[in-house]
């Protein structure tokens, strides 16, 4: 397969970021996208709604489908995938890159905090995961992608921030296991996650300001990664723990300056890396 023309993606979080990024990659190649996220009006502190977002994948060459979607919510997530089948006629790719974060140790992270994020990362994409399979099941290379972290069970990974890493871990044990528990049907279930800080509306106001961000790199990595491992063979391509920017050295891609959104500063690793 050499694009996505007439595929289908399912993306949660889809609004801005990464999950953007993705879709607008996507777009490029004519792809439909349903945006799974839950902006729909503008937010004080966040640039992006729902709405924002189909106009740029259908101005990229896409096509666009806005669903007001809490993935906490199995009624909204059944509706959007209803909505998408209905719209587009089936679906191809799920990506699963909707997230909650707190980088807080066990003494300061409240419970309702704790529930959001095992509530977004692991429940979500296992929610998203088991609603899309039956029409995965359909497509012909069908593709999950969760944005989540190699599973390395060392002590450093979690001390800092148990409650986070475990939602986001989870999210990765949904890639170890379904790669296994639909292998026969040919559906991949991949992870992607990046070597360096990317910058995002939580880099910018959750983990470091302007200065973290001229230290990271643009979201388009992610989705030029995003994109190539859509495009390889579904059934030789499942259960691996990508890193974006070794996807992209086996695309022959060795230039990463353009990716950095101030080459002239040291990138920062991320904290799972």
């Amino acid at each position: 397969m050499s694009d996505l023309k007439g595929k289908t993606l399912f993306i949660t979080g889809a609004s801005r970021g990464i999950g953007l990024a993705i879709a607008l990659r996507a777009a490029r190649d004519g792809a439909n996208v349903a945006i799974a996220a839950k902006t729909a009006d503008p937010h004080p502190k966040l640039e992006g709604t729902i709405h924002t977002a189909a106009e740029e994948i259908e101005a990229a060459g896409g096509k666009a489908l806005a669903c007001v979607v809490d993935v906490r919510s199995e009624e909204a997530v059944q509706a959007a995938v209803e909505e998408t089948v209905a719209k587009f006629g089936g679906i191809d790719i799920l990506v699963n890159n909707a997230s909650a974060i707190q980088l807080t140790g066990t003494l300061a992270t409240n419970m309702k905090r704790f529930d959001l994020m095992h509530q977004v990362n692991t429940r979500g994409t296992f929610l998203c995961s088991r609603l899309c399979i039956p029409h995965l099941k359909k497509a012909e290379n069908p593709h999950v992608l969760n944005l989540s972290p190699p599973l390395n069970m060392e002590e450093r990974w979690f001390s800092g921030h148990v409650a986070y890493t475990m939602a986001k871990f989870g999210m990765s044990q949904c890639v170890l296991g379904m790669a296994g528990e639909f292998r026969r049907d040919g559906i991949a279930f991949n992870a992607l996650w990046p070597r360096t800080a990317i910058a995002t509306a939580a880099v910018q106001n959750l983990l470091g300001g302007d200065e973290m961000v001229r230290k990271s790199r643009k979201p388009e990595i992610m989705a030029d990664a995003a994109h190539a491992i859509f495009l390889r063979d579904a059934r030789d391509c499942t259960g691996n723990f990508f890193i974006d920017d070794e996807v992209l050295a086996a695309e022959g891609v060795s230039d990463l300056s353009g990716y950095a959104v101030d080459p002239s500063e040291e990138l920062i690793p991320d904290f799972f890396i």
